[in-house]
């Protein structure tokens, strides 16, 4: 079960994300929300691989995107791969780009499934479609019985 507030915040690598954590900014901070909060604060690593082909005219960017943030348990690998091919459809019909996909990760606090994705979309809006469209709604058919998985779809902060 996902927590009620999700923070997702890009560095420029890994080792960065790392050393920030361990540094004396966040050092300082840390403390000062512990005893008001409980955290899942996982470090992943960013995605430079394929990313899903466009399918039609995705939806046109807004000022904020929206993202996906799913924490994934898989039991059956080789019928999870079904899944991962049917959903670069729905993925390519709304404009997502993987940001996240299963890469290193360290737990700092918290829980933690096995694969974490981000997702970034033209907007909350497109997120939110693509998840409940048909062609979506038929690639997660495919997932049941072979993985756990919780989603949550996000819209950006705007610095407000």
């Amino acid at each position: 079960q996902m927590r009620a507030r999700n923070v997702l915040r890009e560095f420029n690598s890994y080792d960065e994300a790392l050393a920030y954590y361990h540094g004396p900014d966040y050092s300082r901070a840390h403390p000062l929300r512990e005893p008001y909060s409980v955290c899942d604060f996982l470090i992943v690593e960013g995605y430079d691989g394929p990313q899903p082909q466009p399918v039609g005219t995705p939806p046109a960017p807004a000022r904020l995107k929206g993202y996906w943030i799913a924490h994934v348990d898989i039991t059956d690998m080789e019928g999870y791969k079904s899944y991962m091919a049917a959903n670069q459809k729905p993925f390519g019909m709304y404009g997502a780009r993987y940001l996240v996909r299963a890469g290193r990760s360290e737990l700092m606090e918290g829980r933690q499934r096995s694969r974490t994705v981000v997702i970034e979309f033209p907007s909350y809006e497109a997120a939110v479609a693509c998840y409940r469209s048909p062609e979506y709604q038929a690639a997660k058919a495919l997932r049941q019985g072979k993985a756990g998985a919780d989603i949550v779809a996000l819209e950006a902060y705007d610095g407000a």
